[in-house]
């Protein structure tokens, strides 16, 4: 099963497979001239997930589809590569962007208690985050 949903994790894959250099399924320059497959970039991604997701070492996500050892070479590798610095400024492009067009959605039109002649009355601390307000009559 996976850790999350695939709605979410799969176009979270599709942003993070774009910033991956494109690598052949086995390694040609192999003294053999043959080798075991590499490793789904996919299913370390996958790994990867759960990690971050339930905080725990890469040794208890390994299982027989990715060792706890390609994990973490795979890890430092995208690393060395620049991919979780650039995959981390695309993330503030869209959090920017987000914010900006929530901020205008909210200065363009009124909600519905001021339209009404009522005002906000924040929660007391500590309830909903603080962001919320409860509906009173202005008097």
């Amino acid at each position: 099963m996976p850790v999350l949903p695939s709605w979410l994790t799969d176009p979270l894959w599709d942003q993070f497979a774009a910033l991956l250099p494109k690598r052949p399924a086995v390694d040609p320059a192999h003294p053999l001239g043959c080798h075991r497959r590499r490793i789904s970039d996919r299913i370390v991604f996958d790994k990867l997930l759960q990690l971050l997701r339930f905080g725990c070492s890469c040794q208890a996500v390994s299982d027989t589809t990715c060792s706890a050892t390609t994990i973490r070479n795979r890890r430092n590798e995208w690393i060395r590569l620049g991919v979780f610095a650039r995959l981390k400024q695309i993330a503030h492009v869209w959090q920017n962007a987000f914010h900006r067009l929530r901020s205008a959605v909210r200065h363009a039109s009124p909600s519905p208690a001021a339209s009404a002649g009522r005002r906000l009355e924040p929660r007391r601390a500590g309830r909903a985050f603080g962001v919320s307000g409860r509906v009173v009559e202005a008097g």
